[in-house]
């Protein structure tokens, strides 16, 4: 259950999202963190569960790095805060975060094309 306290956390992950800052990443980013994507096959990602700050923000700025063109937006994901990343209208990537003692403590990056397909 989130708290209003995780939406902030997840407004600040949003927000170093879009600005790149690899840094602002890794500062709310527990020390036990892990980010598990799935591309379905279609779309590169990790081999595997991703592990510890440093890895997990390089994850998170390869996979969430806004160029001009594509927006970044915090909004529902499962009932919870998350981000969704759009390019040209179109869903790219939806993540879901669990947030622990103010620090998020797994990344959750949804990137196949077959997942997306009701997002708008």
């Amino acid at each position: 259950m989130f708290k209003r306290g995780d939406h902030a956390v997840v407004h600040r992950f949003a927000m170093a999202c879009r600005a790149g800052s690899a840094a602002a990443i890794r500062s709310l980013l527990a020390p036990e963190v892990i980010a598990v994507s799935d591309g379905g096959g279609q779309v590169f990602t990790a081999p595997g569960p991703v592990r510890g700050i440093a890895q997990v923000a390089e994850c998170v700025s390869a996979v969430l790095g806004v160029h001009p063109e594509m927006a970044l937006t915090v909004e529902a994901v499962n009932g919870q805060p998350g981000v969704v990343l759009r390019a040209a209208g179109r869903v790219i990537a939806v993540v879901s975060l669990k947030v622990t003692g103010a620090k998020v403590a797994a990344v959750w990056i949804v990137l196949n094309p077959d997942k997306l397909r009701h997002w708008v």
